[in-house]
């Protein structure tokens, strides 16, 4: 397979099939979301159309990065959002990497958005698709975060048809700009448990798709089986 690897200011032309990778911690927030219930997950492009779409459904679930604010339910934060129950619930979700690497490559014909979470689900449907050319987009830090490359490598490795050992990966990750300001409480919206949740590898078997829905970007679980984390993975 050739993987390319590339900040979101690098993406000068749509790639035809794009793995989005935010490991601190967007996708990680989302691969829970599904698992805690969550029907869809819609990407905004900025804060105002979150809370937009937040007036507009107020069912919907509006989560941001950062402390909590007026108009959102929820922080970026897999270790809060782990005991929330989401069932058939809509989440929007705003986040200062994630989703926009997302948006970015919304024209492609197959966008995935990844973490460690969902690492080998992600490999494997670009196995099942026979997809040879990838673009990895590396979200954080202008494309050159530690633990979103990381995670990136190990999923295009696995894609390729090897089974890289996780712990140099992880290592990575685990020594991160991004994991070291979450610890010390750089970040706000944090809880205690995030870089440990962040850095669990294959915790829920299913991939995350986001296609463009009535001009929204929508992100769902590939598969359609999504487990609470309290139920046995299969």
């Amino acid at each position: 397979m050739d993987a390319r690897f590339l900040g979101i200011a690098e993406l000068t032309e749509t790639p035809s099939v794009a793995v989005v990778v935010d490991v601190m911690r967007a996708f990680t927030v989302a691969a829970w979301a599904f698992a805690r219930g969550a029907e869809k997950i819609v990407l905004a492009e900025s804060l105002e159309q979150a809370l937009a779409l937040k007036a507009r459904h107020p069912h919907w679930v509006a989560i941001k990065d950062g402390p909590p604010a007026p108009g959102f339910d929820a922080v970026n934060s897999p270790g809060l959002l782990r005991s929330v129950d989401l069932d058939g619930r809509t989440v929007v979700q705003k986040t200062t990497a994630g989703t926009v690497g997302a948006l970015a490559v919304k024209e492609a014909s197959l966008v995935l958005c990844a973490a460690f979470v969902v690492a080998e689900a992600t490999a494997q449907l670009l196995r099942t698709r026979g997809c040879d050319r990838v673009t990895f987009v590396v979200t954080g830090e202008e494309g050159r975060a530690e633990e979103d490359l990381a995670c990136a490598q190990y999923i295009a490795g696995r894609a390729g048809g090897t089974v890289p050992e996780a712990t140099a990966f992880l290592h990575r990750a685990a020594a991160s700009r991004a994991a070291a300001e979450l610890a010390e409480g750089v970040r706000q919206g944090v809880h205690p448990d995030d870089v440990a949740l962040c850095l669990e590898v294959d915790r829920f078997p299913f991939a995350m798709v986001a296609t463009t829905e009535d001009t929204l970007m929508v992100l769902r679980p590939y598969a359609g089986f999504c487990p609470r984390p309290d139920r046995p993975v299969p």
